[in-house]
């Protein structure tokens, strides 16, 4: 099977998770950001993650490909209870987290930005949809202040280190990409389970963080 994605994209973590937690194989190739043809060719859109099956045919949506990827040896391995304070967690910091993270993308060393046109079609995009980055950057002080006061938050939430919820579950799927995410934000405390969790679901994953690139 091959996956086609973008590195920055936590969509594409979370299908890439569910190939390290079970320790299959696959064929990871990132696509240049201003590349639309071959994403519209396989799936009719500009989109990634975007699965080739076995078979030939083409999957997307992230919470597809994992669903499909963990039931084709008939022993899943996402078995775990969800919490519904997990994904309020998520959402709550989704209400903001792109302003600090889409900058912060926009600037770092991700395949999909190797030419000059992939970065600067992602830059055009997005300031199009959140506005300036140079203004989010501004902000930088307040919008981590923010994420450390909800980190502290979902501390209490965490089970253990190897399954936010004491065993893995689509929270866990949901959950590590947002905080692999984050890892590109300097300077931000972590809280010690947090980051426990983090470091280890990065390591069950086989998806390594972006604390090497944090601005």
């Amino acid at each position: 099977m091959k996956l086609f994605i973008y590195e920055h994209c936590p969509f594409c973590v979370k299908a890439r998770m569910i190939f390290g937690l079970k320790s299959l194989p696959v064929d990871v190739t990132v696509l240049s950001n201003d590349d639309e043809a071959t994403p519209i060719s396989m799936v009719g859109q500009k989109m990634v993650p975007i699965l080739q099956k076995a078979d030939g045919g083409y999957m997307p949506e992230s919470l597809d490909i994992v669903r499909y990827v963990d039931g084709l040896d008939g022993k899943p391995v996402l078995n775990g209870a969800v919490n519904p304070a997990i994904d309020d967690w998520i959402r709550q910091v989704y209400l903001y987290a792109g302003q600090l993270l889409i900058p912060r993308f926009s600037r770092a060393r991700f395949e999909e930005f190797a030419t000059e046109a992939g970065r600067n079609y992602f830059i055009h995009k997005k300031e199009g949809q959140i506005g300036s980055f140079a203004g989010h950057f501004a902000q930088t002080e307040a919008l981590v202040a923010r994420l450390e006061h909800d980190l502290l938050a979902l501390e209490p939430l965490i089970v253990s280190a190897d399954a936010c919820n004491g065993a893995l579950s689509l929270d866990d799927i949901n959950l590590f990409p947002l905080l692999r995410s984050l890892s590109i934000v300097a300077n931000v405390a972590v809280p010690p389970q947090v980051a426990a969790y983090r470091d280890a679901m990065a390591r069950l994953s086989n998806i390594s963080l972006l604390a090497g690139q944090a601005q």
